[in-house]
């Protein structure tokens, strides 16, 4: 079964500086028929003004994910890193047993579009980590190119939760994901267009997808693919 979740359902909010859509609850938006899903619990959609940014805020118990769009994200925390995150870039933080960062735009002249995303954490109380990598084009390009995973494999940045994360640049040729025994997946339609098992979307729609034992992708857009438990 997968049911489309549109992007114009989603909830949202205009701050002025950041403009942002709201995939699950989070914040002000509040639906408890969108709570998250599995352990997916926040797919935000973010576009941030020039010079501005979210200032330094604390987080734990939470594995974050960030993946840029367009423009940069520079991000600080209390671990020590700072970092530049530019698009084609995967940037895992995991808050464990808590951890301050803030994340600005810092150009002065275009704003950063950015996907935030946040998974429970198998267990409470990790120690905080940080990781980013760059996954080329070329990988992604008619491919389901893992980038995120719980034990790092294939190049992936490693999250602390049973669940994968996959990157595809859709070339108009299929692209097919199989999935385990009593495993559920989400698909995010990143920009253009995409048809799952016969299903269209749109950019920024999403679907959940449960007793699916493969899917199959077609289009002309990007897309992320989770694979949960």
């Amino acid at each position: 079964m997968i049911t489309i979740r549109r992007a114009d359902e989603r909830g949202h909010a205009d701050h002025g500086w950041l403009n942002t859509y709201h995939t699950f609850s989070f914040a002000d938006y509040h639906d408890p028929a969108h709570m998250g899903f599995r352990s997916l619990r926040v797919i935000n959609e973010d576009r941030v003004k020039a010079g501005v940014g979210f200032g330094t805020h604390a987080h734990r118990d939470m594995e974050i994910v960030s993946y840029v769009l367009e423009g940069t994200l520079a991000h600080r925390d209390s671990m020590g890193t700072g970092s530049l995150i530019r698009p084609g870039e995967v940037q895992r933080m995991s808050a464990g047993t808590g951890v301050t960062h803030s994340e600005m735009n810092p150009s002065d002249a275009e704003g950063v579009h950015f996907l935030q995303i946040w998974i429970l954490p198998e267990q409470r109380g990790i120690t905080p980590g940080y990781e980013q990598k760059k996954f080329e084009d070329g990988e992604r390009r008619g491919n389901l190119r893992l980038v995120a995973s719980r034990d790092g494999r294939e190049g992936s940045v490693t999250i602390h939760q049973d669940a994968a994360i996959y990157n595809a640049i859709l070339d108009g040729n299929p692209v097919s994901h199989t999935f385990g025994p009593n495993r559920y997946g989400w698909l995010q339609i990143v920009r253009g267009n995409a048809t799952i098992n016969g299903q269209e979307l749109q950019t920024s729609d999403g679907a959940a997808i449960e007793n699916e034992s493969q899917v199959t992708i077609t289009g002309t857009g990007e897309v992320l693919l989770f694979d949960l438990n």
